[in-house]
């Protein structure tokens, strides 16, 4: 058991456990935090996707230790910006969810991406979702809505 202390969703955390445990088992079973989900377990799907220092991370690969001194924002974490309900918003009119599945880590792979490029491209949203897999709606509603929230969410990222 290794005492470790990182900002979880703005709240400073301080846990004694193995430092080996994978992330995604610590957001779950200790916190209760059940957006980002067990996938692949291989950081293929992207669906335990979470925000390490503003990027994205698969928390299904990453052992509790490696979050030492960061700062960690899950979706329940992100809903609570005004840059997730223009994101929320732009899924639901262009229809970029159907099963919820993906949803979680779409979300925060399109986080990541707008906090680096406020304006990207189609291509740009298509490398910025890659690492997220939705087996529902064929990725052009999501990217769609990633373009709309892009746009009509100007000044937020």
């Amino acid at each position: 058991m290794t005492n470790i202390k990182f900002k979880l969703n703005g709240k400073d955390v301080d846990l004694n456990l193995d430092p080996s445990m994978r992330f995604l088992d610590v957001l779950r079973n200790h916190f209760g935090l059940t957006g980002p989900k067990e996938g692949c377990g291989e950081g293929e799907c992207g669906a335990c996707a979470v925000l390490l220092d503003g990027h994205i991370v698969h928390s299904c690969c990453l052992p509790l230790a490696n979050v030492e001194g960061k700062e960690i924002v899950t979706i329940e974490g992100f809903t609570k910006t005004k840059r997730y309900q223009a994101l929320a918003d732009a899924i639901l009119e262009e229809g970029g969810s159907q099963c919820g599945i993906c949803t979680p880590g779409m979300m925060i792979a399109a986080e990541s991406l707008l906090n680096q490029n406020p304006k990207p491209s189609e291509d740009e949203i298509r490398i910025g979702l890659s690492g997220n897999l939705c087996r529902c709606t064929g990725y052009n509603m999501i990217v769609k809505a990633v373009k709309t929230a892009s746009k009509k969410g100007d000044g937020l990222w």
